[in-house]
């Protein structure tokens, strides 16, 4: 118990080192790939973990037009989009300049972001910030997003990634939690 203690609050003073954190994600339900038809996508659930143990605010980056339920029909139009190059709108927006910190969570699609994070990348300044990017992947780890955004922000700092398999998040909460837990301390210093 004293261990389980002292590990939250090294995670909570860990979450604190940085100023003005945000949780900028991308997250999808309904059939993901081994799972089945899920309620919460799984950078949404590990998305809310990190908030929840850094203080840090949140927004979601929601598509004006969803995508399919079905797992392959959104394979599909997610390949086109990439294919094209396409920047799909979404609904909202946050103010980026009052945030130092940005953890970004998202799916790896056809081993890039979602078509959609570009949409926000490209009208988003987030250069002098610190990135922390999360990733949910199926096999293809992180994809080399992480670099994509060092070239995109050149004067951010980008933070080692997670990466972490969606059907771990949706079948082991447990071992998500200390695998982001243990992410948090490592970025932190």
């Amino acid at each position: 118990m004293k261990k389980l203690i002292i590990l939250s609050l090294m995670i909570f003073c860990a979450g604190t080192l940085f100023a003005n954190p945000l949780v900028l994600y991308y997250s999808r339900a309904d059939e993901n790939y081994g799972v089945g038809y899920i309620e919460k996508g799984n950078a949404a659930i590990v998305a809310e973990m990190i908030a929840a143990k850094t203080g840090a605010d949140m927004f979601q980056i929601v598509p004006e037009k969803a995508y399919p339920a079905n797992y392959k029909e959104c394979c599909d139009v997610a390949l086109a989009e990439k294919n094209k190059k396409a920047r799909p709108a979404y609904i909202g927006d946050v103010d980026v300049s009052k945030y130092d910190t940005i953890y970004i969570c998202y799916p790896i699609w056809w081993s890039d972001f979602p078509m959609t994070m570009y949409t926000f990348f490209e009208s988003h300044d987030l250069n002098g910030k610190t990135l922390i990017p999360f990733v949910t992947h199926e096999g293809s780890g992180v994809s080399g997003t992480d670099k994509t955004l060092a070239r995109l922000y050149k004067t951010s700092t980008v933070k080692e990634p997670l990466a972490i398999t969606g059907r771990n998040i949706q079948k082991d909460r447990k071992k998500t939690e200390s695998s982001v837990d243990a992410w948090l301390k490592k970025v932190s210093k």
